[in-house]
């Protein structure tokens, strides 16, 4: 049986809660940041979203080892 290898872009972009539930960070945080508005700016500090279920289940075959 070979071993289980964790899809490594995978778990960089996505993180599991004390609940349960998958979080990723909200697009566009990083890149070209000068030219967008403070306000847009700051929504960016809340950093995370949910993952849906659909996509859950996805990102668990792909990282089934995902801390």
């Amino acid at each position: 049986m070979p071993k289980i290898k964790t899809h490594k872009a995978t778990a960089k972009r996505f993180k599991i809660t004390a609940t349960g539930k998958l979080m990723h960070t909200r697009v566009g945080k990083s890149h070209l940041r000068r030219r967008k508005a403070k306000r847009n700016k700051r929504a960016f500090d809340r950093r995370v979203e949910t993952v849906g279920f659909a996509r859950t289940k996805k990102i668990k075959q792909l990282a089934p080892t995902l801390d």
